[in-house]
């Protein structure tokens, strides 16, 4: 999954509030996902207010190759390496140009980074 799937849903929420899930694009590098938003999202008020989050990556059609993460997530203040984004552009580029945009447009637009580190896991 964490190879060779293009999308995870990330669930956040905030206290009092229904759990948020989103579908997100990541890039697993340094044992953590690194997301990108765009500012202001509720998913990342949710992080503000309150970092535990899960993960759920896409199981097969009968139910089987369950993966759920629970994590932390943290906005980051800086943008990543320049060498972590160009990996996580490639791995979208395709999906970016199908968006009809380009990596730079994309990064504008997305310019809050997300680093969410794996607590436990579970899954069959």
């Amino acid at each position: 999954h964490l190879d060779d799937d293009v999308v995870v849903w990330l669930t956040t929420s905030r206290p009092g509030m229904a759990p948020q899930p989103s579908p997100v694009w990541f890039l697993w590098h340094d044992d953590a996902l690194l997301i990108f938003s765009q500012p202001g999202t509720p998913k990342l008020r949710n992080i503000a207010a309150n970092p535990d989050v899960a993960l759920n990556f896409n199981c097969t059609p009968e139910g089987g190759d369950v993966v759920v993460m629970a994590a932390t997530a943290k906005v980051l203040a800086e943008q990543p390496a320049t060498d972590v984004v160009d990996i996580y552009v490639t791995k979208y580029a395709r999906s970016i140009e199908r968006l009809g945009s380009t990596p730079d447009a994309f990064l504008q637009a997305y310019s809050a980074p997300v680093l969410i580190t794996p607590t436990s896991l579970r899954g069959h």
